[in-house]
């Protein structure tokens, strides 16, 4: 694709990196079949192909309108466009800096701007977040009938094994999972614990800064990044194996530290040092012998996240294992499309994140599965609001055996 960029990015990082994606896209128009949102509304500007389209009229000195950034606000980021592309087009890079820009040039109704603020206030901060739904809980009865069954019941928190293994991981907690799903990250450390690997306890690790960057508060996003590097670093210093995410939204995030703080000359290193160790759950269990586990056999439906399978390519590991253990699972048609948590998109975009999410439940549902496993927190807080089934990380499943 030929470019002509205007003055003001023409020259800056940005800018360059923009050009090299965009001189990769031939406009074959792959992309399309495989976007969820051009699926649902059938436009053009609402899948990548339309939205590159816009994202190139902006770099080239166009003023960017109202419905510009409504086309890209409508993106999920789920990245299976990626997969499908013949040219190894880059859409997440360039969307991040094509939002970025457009945030710059288009002011939000007032709104959309104190709800993304809510979200950048409530959310990215672990004890804040806690306190906030155990209010909500509290709340129940009085919510507005769509958010009645959002705040997930008050689980038990199992104590995890001591650090006793020469074999030593750091566990990225999340921002969010530790209040809405405690289990998750205990049942980790029990089924680590039991292959002689024990986690290191990091309370001043928090957010992994993808809810500022992707909500276009870049600069806020880099700095949680930073801020959670400062956290880890003295056991990365130590010698730790691996950072294991159980959260495949934050693993891809956190897998791209080496990319957004490159140009950082106080922490491209680091970042680089982070990213190398980052690892999923599923990624760090495919590599170990594990006879030890004798899990019941169950028919499961696993859904994929979007940042597994097309943000971290790792499409069929979590599979495997679980195949691996004898779990049966069953056909998921459409397995590559998204859920529609997509991070903060089911509150911002609810409709279409709605309609997304009765096609997978249905989708998953359709084998009839005893439960619905997944492997991201927001996934499972989308699926399990709606779900007949029971919906869990599918690393509990291993921990009960």
């Amino acid at each position: 694709m030929q470019t002509q960029f205007a003055d003001f990015i023409k020259q800056t990082a940005q800018g360059r990196r923009a050009e090299a994606i965009l001189r990769h896209c031939v406009h074959c128009g792959f992309c399309n079949a495989g976007c969820p949102t051009y699926q649902l509304l059938g436009d053009e500007q609402d899948g990548p192909r339309g939205r590159i389209y816009l994202i190139k009229q902006v770099l080239e000195g166009n003023t960017a309108t109202r419905a510009t950034q409504q086309h890209l606000d409508r993106c999920l980021t789920c990245r299976a466009c990626e997969t499908v592309c013949p040219s190894g087009v880059e859409y997440g890079r360039l969307l991040d800096i094509g939002r970025g820009l457009v945030e710059q040039q288009v002011s939000r109704v007032w709104h959309q701007r104190l709800l993304r603020w809510l979200l950048l206030f409530a959310l990215p901060v672990p004890q804040r977040f806690a306190r906030l739904l155990a209010v909500a809980r509290i709340c129940r009865p009085l919510l507005p009938r769509r958010f009645k069954n959002m705040p997930p019941s008050l689980q038990a928190v199992s104590r995890r094994p001591a650090s006793r293994h020469s074999r030593r991981m750091l566990l990225l907690e999340g921002c969010v999972q530790p209040a809405l799903a405690p289990s998750i990250n205990a049942a980790t450390a029990r089924v680590l614990d039991r292959l002689a690997i024990s986690l290191v306890d990091t309370p001043a690790a928090e957010c992994c800064g993808a809810l500022a960057y992707h909500l276009n508060d870049q600069p806020a996003g880099l700095n949680s990044m930073r801020r959670l590097i400062d956290a880890w670093w003295p056991e990365v210093e130590k010698g730790v194996e691996a950072i294991v995410t159980t959260a495949s939204g934050c693993g891809v995030t956190v897998k791209d530290y080496a990319e957004l703080l490159k140009h950082d000359p106080l922490y491209a290193e680091k970042a680089a040092r982070i990213s190398g160790l980052a690892k999923d759950i599923g990624e760090i269990l495919s590599a170990e012998e594990l006879s030890v586990f004798k899990p019941a056999a169950r028919r499961i439906a696993f859904h994929s996240p979007c940042t597994l399978q097309h943000g971290q390519a790792l499409n069929g590991v979590v599979e495997k294992v679980l195949l691996g253990l004898g779990f049966e699972l069953t056909p998921v048609a459409d397995g590559h499309l998204c859920c529609g948590s997509a991070g903060s998109y089911a509150l911002l975009q609810a409709e279409l994140s709605g309609r997304l999410r009765a096609a997978k439940i249905q989708a998953l549902q359709a084998g009839r599965p005893e439960l619905i496993a997944t492997a991201n927190i927001g996934c499972w807080l989308q699926l399990r609001e709606k779900s007949a089934l029971p919906v869990v990380h599918w690393i509990e499943l291993l921990a009960e055996a």
